[in-house]
């Protein structure tokens, strides 16, 4: 039986020695959540390998680099309020909870993630995990389409799409709080795409900036490719 606690801790400490994970709040967050968890039996054993891995029902959460990516890239930390598009099997959100309400700061200071699933059963599984792993408090799991935005929320300090879209949501940029981030990829939806970090600055002001090519799912939904 493999030892994920040390596995987990060898994976993270590689992220930092390429220097792709730096901030320590999100380091600390990928140490405490246990990925294996999340995962379907036939691939927990590849809980650790740097890779994209098959979470059923046609999907996959992002590999481990990418997940230390999209928090770094949105420079994500206490406090913030985040919209995650595409929640897959959980993982991913309950990293992000504890990045901006981590366990071990005081509910008072806590910020919150919400997370959208289209699959539906993949939002049943991605919601059980979550309360499984004591998460439920800190993230709001629920099914539906999220790609032009969560109605009746309110918007959000940082929002994340896990999956590839034509072109960027208007709707994802109107849920974005003065001084925030929406990272997406954009590009074919079965081949090469650009991440995109799109700034809303204090005075409403849009800027795009390009990150480099990814490989991610095609986005599904109203706002995504029609498959």
């Amino acid at each position: 039986m493999k030892d994920f606690s040390s596995w987990r801790r060898e994976a993270i400490n590689g992220l930092v020695d390429q220097n792709i994970l730096r901030s320590p709040s999100v380091i600390a967050a990928m140490m405490k959540v246990p990925r294996e968890e999340f995962l379907p039996s036939d691939v927990r054993n590849h809980a650790y390998v740097d890779t994209p891995l098959p979470i059923r029902f046609g999907q996959t959460t992002s590999a481990l680099h990418m997940t230390a990516l999209l928090c770094e890239y949105s420079g994500m930390k206490l406090g913030q309020h985040v919209l995650e598009v595409g929640g897959g099997c959980g993982y991913m959100s309950c990293v992000y909870a504890e990045v901006v309400a981590p366990s071990d700061h005081s509910p008072v200071d806590w910020g919150h993630v919400w997370t959208a699933e289209i699959v539906p059963e993949l939002a049943h599984l991605g919601r059980e995990n979550v309360e499984r792993m004591g998460y439920s408090q800190r993230v709001t799991f629920v099914e539906g389409d999220a790609s032009n935005g969560l109605d009746n929320v309110g918007s959000f300090d940082i929002i994340l799409t896990t999956s590839a879209a034509p072109e960027i949501p208007d709707g994802l940029i109107g849920q974005l709080n003065p001084g925030g981030i929406l990272l997406i990829p954009i590009g074919h939806a079965q081949y090469y795409q650009e991440l995109v970090r799109v700034r809303k600055s204090q005075h409403g002001t849009i800027t795009h900036e390009n990150l480099g090519g990814v490989a991610f799912v095609p986005m599904r939904g109203k706002r995504g490719w029609s498959l």
